[in-house]
Order: C-alpha cells, then sequence, then structure tokens
C-alpha cells in the first residue's frame, strides 16, 4: 500500500507501519510516531496492542529517536498530573532536533513561568467573554451555512471547517480580517511535516514561521502603544509576564494560540460529520432529539481526539506501569489510545452521542496544562451542530476523507460532501 500526501502518493519510509499487521511484529518495532499510519488512519490496532500488552512501552528505535509511549487512561492522567516528574520543557512536540520544533511556548514550560504566562491571555476565553462572544459566532455559522450547495458535492474541510475556525482566530486576535487565510497557512505550517503536503522542506516552513513573525511584531508594535484591549495581542503585550519576553517567546506562544484555536475546533467540525456518517444510528437519535447536541459535542472531541498525543520528558528516574523510566527520557502520553481505553470509558470503541459522562476525555489534557480554550472549542462546535439541525436533513460524506501527514495533529485536509435539506 502506498502512502499519499494530499492525494499523491509517496516514497514509503522505512519507519512506516502503514499495511502492517500489528500482531505479526515484535511488539518493540510499533513505532505511533510515524505519521503514515495516521494517515491511512490505520492506527487503531496498533494502539489496541499496546494498551492490551505493553501500556507503557518503550520504542527503542524510530525516525525521532527512542521514547515510552503511554497508552491507558489512567497512566496518561498520572502523567500529565505530575508536572514535578514529568516536564513540559523543552517541547511538547515528539521532534526536538530542529529549531522551529522548540520554540519556547506557555504549553511547553513548567511553573511558575508557565502559569504567568497562561494567566495574562486566559482572560479571552473567560465566561463573561464567551458570553460576549456567542452571538457573533452564531451570526458567521449562519452565514457560512447559508451559502452553502444544497444537492452539490463540495468540501466540507474548505468551506466550513476552516473558515469558521479562521474567523473565529482572527476575532481573537483582533487580527485583519482579510488576510484571514494567513492564519490557517501558518498554522498548518507551524505543525506540518516537511514534505507532507504544506511545505515542502525546513527552509519553506522557517520562512512561513518568520512570515508570521514579521505580521505580529507589526500588531505587536501597534497595540503596545494603545490602550490594554481585550483582544490576544494586546493582553501579551500589555501582561506583567510577557511584555519584555524575547522575540522567539512571542513567536512561541502566537503559534501555541493558532494553532491551539485552529486545529483542534477544524478537526472536531469535519470528525463530527464523518462520525454521524460513519454511525447512521447515532444520526438518527440526533435528529429525533437536538437536545443532545452538547452532550454529543463532547462525545465528538473525545472520538476525534485532534491533538493525537503530548509528550514530556522526566526530570528523573521513576516507575510507571512496572516500568523503569530514566530522567532525560521522552513520555509520550497517547491521548488518542486513552480515549479508547476501555477499562476507564465504557464501550470506548463506540461513537454514542448519548455518552453518560461524555466530557470524562482526555482530548483537553489534565492538569496545569489542561486546554485553555475547551469552553470556547465546545461552545462553537455546540452553535454550528445547533445550526446545522435546523437547516439539513443530512450532511452525507460521499467520498473517502484525506487526513493529515501528521502523528500529532489528528485532522482531516478534504472531506466530500452533499447536503440534504429538510424534508
Amino acid at each position: 500500500m502506498s502512502e499519499a500526501v494530499s492525494g499523491q502518493p509517496q516514497k514509503k519510509s522505512k519507519w512506516s507501519l502503514v499495511g502492517k499487521d500489528p500482531y505479526a511484529m515484535p511488539i518493540e518495532q510499533i513505532d505511533l510516531s510515524h505519521p503514515g499510519i495516521w494517515q491511512a488512519n490505520e492506527y487503531l490496532p496498533f494502539m489496541e496492542r499496546l494498551r492490551k500488552e505493553e501500556p507503557v512501552h518503550y520504542c527503542p528505535e524510530s525516525a525521532v529517536g527512542p521514547y515510552w509511549s503511554v497508552m491507558k487512561y489512567a497512566d496518561i492522567m498520572q502523567v500529565d498530573t505530575s508536572p514535578q516528574i514529568y516536564s513540559s520543557e523543552p517541547t511538547i512536540g515528539i521532534v526536538d532536533t530542529f529549531q522551529e520544533y522548540s520554540l519556547p511556548a506557555f504549553i511547553s514550560m513548567d511553573p511558575p513561568k508557565h502559569d504567568e504566562q497562561r494567566r495574562v491571555v486566559q482572560g479571552v476565553v473567560a465566561p463573561a467573554n464567551l458570553k460576549n462572544l456567542e452571538g457573533l459566532i452564531r451570526q458567521r455559522v449562519c452565514t457560512i451555512l447559508e451559502g452553502l450547495p444544497v444537492g452539490e458535492e463540495f468540501d466540507w474541510v474548505e468551506r466550513v471547517s476552516i473558515e469558521l475556525t479562521t474567523q473565529m482566530l482572527a476575532t481573537l486576535f483582533d487580527f485583519p480580517f482579510e488576510d484571514r487565510s494567513k492564519l490557517t497557512y501558518w498554522s498548518d505550517a507551524a505543525t506540518a511535516i516537511p514534505g507532507g503536503g504544506v511545505v515542502s522542506d525546513h527552509q519553506e516552513r522557517w520562512q512561513a514561521i518568520q512570515d508570521c513573525l514579521a505580521y505580529f511584531t507589526r500588531l505587536w508594535n501597534e497595540r503596545v502603544g494603545q490602550e490594554p484591549g481585550n483582544d490576544l495581542i494586546s493582553m501579551l503585550a500589555h501582561g506583567e509576564a510577557t511584555r519584555n519576553m524575547p522575540q522567539e517567546e512571542y513567536l512561541g506562544n502566537v503559534l501555541l494560540l493558532i494553532v491551539g484555536g485552529n486545529d483542534t475546533t477544524r478537526n472536531s467540525i469535519s470528525g463530527g460529520v464523518l462520525a454521524l456518517n460513519e454511525n447512521p444510528a447515532e444520526y438518527d437519535k440526533l435528529r429525533a432529539d437536538h437536545s443532545l447536541i452538547r452532550n454529543m459535542v463532547s462525545e465528538i472531541i473525545r472520538w476525534q481526539t485532534p491533538l493525537a498525543y503530548m509528550r514530556r520528558t522526566a526530570l528523573m528516574d521513576t516507575e510507571l506501569g512496572g516500568k523503569h523510566i530514566k530522567k532525560g527520557d521522552k513520555v509520550v502520553m497517547w491521548y488518542a489510545s486513552g480515549n479508547r481505553d476501555e477499562d476507564s470509558i465504557e464501550r470506548a470503541n463506540e461513537f454514542l452521542i448519548d455518552r453518560p459522562n461524555a466530557r470524562q476525555h482526555l482530548s483537553f489534557g489534565f492538569g496545569l496544562h489542561r486546554c485553555m480554550g475547551n469552553r470556547l472549542a465546545e461552545m462553537q462546535l455546540t452553535i454550528v451542530w445547533e445550526e446545522i439541525m435546523k437547516r439539513f436533513h443530512k450532511i452525507e460524506v460521499v467520498g473517502e476523507p484525506e487526513r493529515v501527514y501528521s502523528s500529532f495533529v489528528k485532522g482531516y485536509t478534504k472531506l466530500p460532501v452533499v447536503l440534504h435539506g429538510l424534508k
């Protein structure tokens, strides 16, 4: 089986597990970090074997070096809530060999600096601000949905998922609306694997990141001379813990906020459409009872798990799941696996929109790094589905989705659909 990037076949990496039987190889050869099985949607059986046979698993050789995989819900929770043992520095990505992968940002910092910087921007997703944003989000959702063709094939990712989240990002940054497509490109470039369809090499990737810095530096210089505003750039420019931060730290935090506000919501909007198509009985359930939308949103976020993992680095020799982890080892929490752990989530491999305790998933993380914008993401998805159900009987997926070439961002580059109006 060949691997494809944006529909184009590419040479198969020696590290790829695409087309391989997870039960026919020595367990130490299972390497979840390679993006091939994620793009080919073949990762689930590999995760299942590790959960059953070696839930704390050491991969001695991979394209990104040796690392530990933590597969089960309870173990992931233990790592995520133990920052004194498992550090977020120098990066939460599995790669730390390129400058652009290890830009400083508060998600890859430990207390107290993490807490001080996060506090500066927390207000943008405070309950009062979310209430103010709700009407604007609904208005934009309605405009986007009303502009869609009924009965004609189009790409849901491009027309809905990307458009809505990019508009939202532009609002949170008070970013020039006419340039908002730059935010999508910078977000994709920041997390892209060179050669994976977004950027061709590390030089192109780094150029995109430098362009992002130049644009946001101009906005910083404008905002720093104005009265403090309610947007993210103004908050960073005037915040006590951030106003004197070095340029690379500003860039790191900007990219964190762009990716955090873009990839996760975008891919859950697409993932929900796909999940309902793959589970038509749940779509019937939704049509019969729109009050299930809020609960369904949590189930979509669990099912999609838009960021497949977060990485930590052991600060000391420690033990987890009977395995001895050494100081300096990479420890990867596979949220996508923990969200399918039958020991912690009943019927974890089923998509159930009326699932009890649906919000007790791992997709937002836990502890001091729990996703800052989780309520905003839930609100956007809830509004999207409330407005969809007012207008359409079904969003029918009419072709295979194209998935992102990444083991970190678990998402879609294309989802062909046809809308059916209310009967």
